[in-house]
């Protein structure tokens, strides 16, 4: 599920990211870079885990763990958050069971940790939960005007907007419609579109009139290999429609909740990341054990992904079933990510030509074991099965 439109004011008030109001009519703004953070959906899904004593202390364990200072910004809650109904005067309510404290003194407990918020809807008359209360949460189809008014005076920086039960309307419209509602919310609200990347949103959601963060392109993961590598497959191929500020989105990471391998989930991080992917962690981070935290931590990794030149990686090869996908950087050198999707392991040869590189003499920077050598550019390995290996080739 995903969709989202934040504010670029990135201005700090009294040491606190994320609660300046931007002026009425504020123009939607996006992130330059992939956005970071956490949702909840992964790893509760609509049980009655989820609520804010859980949140708070995700967004404790973001300072706590080190996640804040590697770039993780965005705290996220997804469907499930809100009452059955809405009020009589046709408002949006938090569940009074799950967050008795209301919502905007959850923005305000994780705007204190330097961080930033973010909420869930859909595109349709109701969400995606299928409850047995009333089929499903409140959607936004109709109601986007005072929806949008609502998240502005919770003080919401992220908007993840979902497609369930849209009635069939035409996306475009029901995505524009949100989107003109947050720009005239009188704050900076990210748009990630959820669209599942049924009407191909990478065609139209990074332009007027909906200007989307980010969109997504395939339908939810789950936590599985098999899962994570159809997604991929979708995914990578779009990276010409990527641009600065506008991100395909594979949907959220997978890592740490135990379907996958510490290999497996190592892949997992290191292709969303060379794909300029949002890097939401979809993990309890309350449980986290610290192999998975090591995955989600590793600095070299996120920089690629985080890199200001903006572009995503192009996959230049797959061959057999391997993977090799190449990302220029701003400071001239190459991110290269080398995957094999294979069930046996490859010894694979990358050539410098097949990099797009000229022969020289490069410093490789090995991403995961973060050493240095001289190369010629060209990786040799005997590649695991389901591994990835990266590198940061400069000369």
């Amino acid at each position: 599920m995903t969709t989202l439109l934040r504010g670029a004011a990135l201005g700090m008030l009294m040491g606190v990211l994320g609660v300046v109001a931007a002026p009425a009519n504020a123009a939607q703004s996006t992130p330059a870079l992939p956005q970071m953070g956490f949702n909840n959906w992964n790893s509760t899904h609509c049980r009655d885990e989820f609520n804010e004593d859980m949140i708070r202390g995700i967004a404790d364990k973001f300072v706590s763990l080190g996640l804040k200072d590697a770039g993780y910004q965005y705290v996220n809650i997804d469907d499930c958050w809100a009452n059955w109904q809405r009020d009589k005067d046709g408002h949006l309510q938090p569940n009074p069971k799950r967050f008795p404290s209301g919502i905007k003194a959850l923005a305000a407990y994780i705007h204190s940790k330097g961080l930033k918020f973010g909420l869930y809807s859909s595109a349709g008359t109701s969400t995606c939960e299928p409850l047995k209360e009333n089929r499903g949460f409140p959607g936004g189809l109709g109601h986007e005007k005072d929806d949008a008014k609502s998240f502005a005076s919770w003080d919401v920086d992220y908007l993840k907007y979902d497609n369930c039960n849209n009635q069939k309307i035409d996306a475009k419209k029901r995505y524009t419609a949100m989107a003109d509602a947050l720009r005239e919310s009188g704050r900076e609200i990210f748009f990630s579109m959820c669209e599942w990347g049924e009407n191909k949103p990478w065609l139209w959601a990074g332009k007027a009139p909906v200007e989307a963060g980010s969109w997504r392109t395939t339908g939810d993961i789950t936590d599985t290999y098999a899962s994570m590598l159809k997604i991929f497959k979708q995914n990578v191929v779009l990276d010409q429609y990527a641009s600065m500020g506008h991100w395909n989105d594979p949907d959220m990471l997978e890592v740490g909740n135990g379907g996958m391998t510490d290999v497996e989930y190592q892949s997992h991080f290191s292709l969303w990341s060379i794909m300029n992917s949002p890097l939401l962690i979809g993990t309890d981070l309350r449980k986290i054990k610290p192999d998975a935290l090591k995955i989600l931590l590793n600095k070299d990794v996120i920089a690629v992904n985080q890199d200001p030149l903006g572009v995503q990686g192009k996959q230049v090869s797959d061959a057999g079933g391997i993977h090799v996908i190449v990302k220029p950087m701003k400071d001239g050198s190459h991110a290269v990510a080398v995957f094999n999707e294979n069930d046996a392991a490859k010894d694979v040869n990358v050539t410098v030509a097949d990099l797009g590189l000229k022969a020289g003499s490069y410093t490789m920077r090995d991403l995961w074991a973060h050493t240095d050598a001289k190369g010629d550019g060209s990786i040799k390995v005997n590649l695991a099965p389901h591994a990835t290996v990266m590198y940061r080739i400069s000369e």
